[in-house]
């Protein structure tokens, strides 16, 4: 799938986006304290927070206000919870199965912000395998990061094929060390995510055994509760430089590929594979009613596979998982013309 540039309310938000934060530095902020220092995850699955990071627009706004901002590595959704459980960040970058497992299992998080509509995760096995349908992995040893969304899509594939977990050997690697362990033959298949998926295709001929855009749940960007009731004035501006990091990469694609290669240490064929052809940036940015039907989807794997805590109430998870009224108003101030 190609990156196109259908959001024209966003084309002039270069524009607007100067006096939109103009606004909410003044008297909102000045009535909530400020907090000392904002930290979020960047991660090369999130093109939108390396762009953020390189450019520094956000430590730009926020210099006024003695505000600092930290920027710390997430390898994964599982990592990115991890961080926003121990407090080490305030936002982070995971798939939307991931977010709704965490605060199912009791992680004060909420969902501000939808970065992407990725076809980030296929099961991947090597260009010579006798592997050529998912139900010819039962028995085989399959490398998947728990917690994350290529685990959740091999659960998935599975099950669409009358498989559960227990039909396979899962082995519990991050991202990039599966595609270590599929190259040296260590395991049968591995849960992909890219870009270490794009790398072993085009560097190793490695194939993508099955593909289902479908059970791909969206890049969600979550905030830890407690930040978003003591600072709820910074979370628009957090947002509204993300919106601007978004656009950026529609009005310059070939430059965005270019930081995530020098970002990820991988070429530029590799970038342009996930950047390009498989991810989505014109989808809207407020999560709502199409992102909580994708999860919907997942619920039942959570159960079968025994995800949640017998008593978390998943359902109720994802009723309050979404707090969709920080990005709205920035996408309203950003759409309303200037006097």
């Amino acid at each position: 799938m190609v990156m196109t540039k259908r959001w024209t309310t966003l084309v002039v938000f270069g524009l607007v986006l100067v006096p939109l934060l103009a606004a909410w530095q003044t008297p909102v902020a000045a009535a909530q304290e400020a907090p000392d220092k904002i930290r979020l995850d960047y991660a090369y699955y999130n093109p939108s927070s390396l762009v953020l990071r390189r450019f520094a627009w956000l430590e730009e706004d926020l210099a006024a206000d003695g505000v600092e901002v930290e920027w710390v590595l997430s390898a994964g959704s599982n990592k990115a919870n991890e961080y926003l459980r121990s407090e080490a960040i305030d936002f982070g970058s995971t798939a939307g199965s991931a977010a709704l497992l965490a605060r199912a299992n009791g992680s004060p998080i909420q969902t501000v912000y939808i970065y992407s509509k990725p076809e980030w995760a296929a099961l991947v096995v090597l260009k010579d395998s006798p592997i050529t349908e998912v139900a010819q992995l039962k028995g085989k040893k399959i490398a998947a990061t728990k917690g994350t969304d290529p685990y959740f899509f091999l659960l998935r594939s599975l099950a669409a094929v009358g498989l559960s977990g227990s039909d396979v050997e899962v082995v519990n690697l991050q991202h990039a060390d599966g595609r270590v362990a599929l190259e040296r033959g260590q395991v049968d298949a591995w849960a992909g995510l890219d870009p270490h998926m794009a790398q072993t295709e085009l560097e190793q001929g490695s194939r993508l055994l099955y593909r289902n855009i479908d059970f791909n749940t969206y890049g969600f960007l979550n905030a830890r509760t407690e930040f978003l009731e003591d600072h709820a004035a910074y979370v628009p501006r957090v947002l509204a430089a993300y919106e601007r990091a978004r656009q950026w990469i529609l009005d310059h694609p070939d430059e965005a590929a270019q930081i995530l290669a020098e970002e990820a240490k991988i070429t530029l064929e590799v970038a342009k594979r996930e950047l390009v052809e498989r991810t989505v940036l014109t989808t809207s940015p407020v999560p709502g009613e199409e992102h909580a039907a994708v999860l919907r989807e997942v619920i039942p794997i959570f159960k079968a596979e025994n995800q949640v805590s017998p008593d978390a109430d998943v359902e109720a998870a994802l009723a309050g998982l979404f707090a969709p009224q920080f990005i709205q108003a920035v996408v309203s101030a950003a759409a309303t013309p200037t006097p």
